[in-house]
């Protein structure tokens, strides 16, 4: 598959489980790929203890990889969670997890921080539960503007996340367009994920041109089974080729389930070249 010139990173929350998550940033190195990504790698822990943190650098070091993106604390995603900055009953541990994910992202020279909206919950208001979202996703870009980040936020699919309000690109847009002129911070943008676009039937073309100065990051995996490209229904050589020819500047990240869960390695095959 013809990749235009893009570069990827893999994202070592989804890839590479078959290792315990120290030895992951060895083993995307040994696949060739230069730059990764993570979920927050500390579990339900906002604010990871000096010892967590200095062994999770020294593993992307020693593995000569970067940290191409990082997710703020969002809870256990298998267990439904879709992230705290919107939830009445979390937004103390996100803003406490605000400092510790920027601080990570300084240390590592990381530039994208992805935060997941939350969910809707019982007998709170969605108004209520969006301007909390605006204040807390104000006071991370401020944060992350300091680290010399950008915070991205995404839409997801109603399939796996029926309660996340956030099912469209333009929905997700018009957050951050609402946290721009809010919080008069100009370094939060739309996380463009090409699996959750595609599996709500968006025109994936379509989202790129129209949001293009609003995109900070993008991610893939194929519709409708989350797999690596070529194992479902979208063609992902126009779409890279229109990120190429839109000068998208930054990696694709690979957040797709492997083909072989036992062998993350074996799931390459469709990339010949381009790894970060």
């Amino acid at each position: 598959m013809d990749t235009y010139g893009l570069r990827f990173d893999v994202n070592c929350s989804i890839l590479f489980t078959e290792l315990p998550l120290l030895r992951r940033p060895a083993a995307a190195a040994a696949a060739g790929f230069g730059a990764v990504e993570f979920w927050w790698p500390f579990g339900d822990d906002p604010v990871p203890g000096d010892h967590e943190v200095d062994a999770f650098l020294a593993a992307l070091g020693d593995a000569g990889v970067s940290l191409a993106g990082l997710n703020f604390a969002a809870g256990d995603l298998a267990q439904g969670h879709r992230g705290w900055l919107s939830l009445p009953g979390r937004s103390a541990a996100f803003r406490d997890n605000i400092a510790a994910c920027a601080g990570i992202a300084e240390r590592a020279g990381c530039r994208v921080l992805n935060a997941l909206y939350g969910n809707r919950v019982d007998g709170v208001a969605g108004a209520e539960q969006d301007e909390l979202a605006l204040e807390n996703l104000g006071l991370a870009a401020r944060a992350a503007g300091a680290a010399g980040a950008t915070v991205v936020v995404e839409s997801l699919n109603r399939y796996e996340s029926p309660d996340y309000p956030l099912l469209t690109a333009a929905s997700a847009v018009a957050v951050v367009d609402r946290v721009r002129a809010a919080a008069g911070v100009a370094n939060i943008a739309f996380l463009a994920d090409l699996y959750h676009l595609g599996r709500m039937g968006e025109d994936l073309a379509g989202v790129l041109t129209s949001y293009a100065d609003k995109i900070g990051h993008v991610q893939i995996a194929d519709v409708p089974g989350r797999g690596a490209p070529g194992t479902g229904q979208t063609d992902f050589g126009p779409l890279f080729a229109q990120l190429a020819r839109m000068g998208y500047p930054g990696p694709v990240g690979l957040e797709y389930k492997p083909t072989d869960p036992a062998d993350s390695s074996s799931s390459f095959g469709w990339l010949a070249g381009g790894r970060n």
